[in-house]
C-alpha cells in the first residue's frame, strides 16, 4: 500500500442544506484526526485476572485538528462564523483514497497569529456531536 499525500487530507464544511453541500476550508497546511473511544470494565471474579472490557460499549468522538494559512475564502469565515456562534455544523474529512468521514461538529478552539509583514495563520479544533459516519 503506497503512502497517501497529506495535502489530499483535506477538511471541509457544510453549506448549511440538507443534505449539505461541502465546501474544502482553503488554506490548510496540517490536518490531524484523532479517533477517541471510553472503556466500560466489566472485570469480575472469573475474569482469572485480566481486565475484561464491554465491546461496543461507552462513548465515541472524533476530534480534528488543522492549522494554516488564512487566505478568508468563503469556507473559513462561515468556520469563524460558527466558533464565535457556538454552532454546530455539518463537517467533511476527505482522503486521497476517496474515503470521506461526515458529521456534525463544533468548533471548540480557533486561533489566530500573525506577525507584521507576515500571513496570517490559524488553528482550528473540531469535537464531534453525534455519529460520525464513514462514506
Amino acid at each position: 500500500m503506497p503512502a497517501q499525500n497529506g495535502s489530499n487530507f483535506l477538511l471541509k464544511i457544510g453549506d448549511g442544506a440538507q443534505p449539505p453541500a461541502y465546501n474544502t476550508v482553503a488554506g490548510l497546511r496540517t490536518t490531524q484526526l484523532s479517533i477517541n473511544g471510553d472503556v466500560v470494565v466489566v472485570t469480575n471474579k472469573g475474569s482469572g485476572g485480566w481486565r475484561e472490557l464491554l465491546s461496543g460499549a461507552g462513548s465515541r468522538s472524533l476530534s480534528v485538528s488543522a492549522a494554516g494559512i488564512f487566505l478568508g475564502s468563503a469556507a473559513e469565515v462561515a468556520l469563524r462564523g460558527h466558533a464565535l456562534a457556538g454552532t454546530i455544523e455539518d463537517y467533511q474529512l476527505a482522503f486521497e483514497d476517496g474515503e470521506k468521514l461526515s458529521g456534525k461538529f463544533l468548533v471548540s478552539r480557533l486561533d489566530y497569529a500573525g506577525d507584521f509583514n507576515g500571513e496570517r495563520n490559524y488553528t482550528v479544533q473540531l469535537e464531534s456531536s453525534g455519529e460520525v459516519v464513514s462514506a
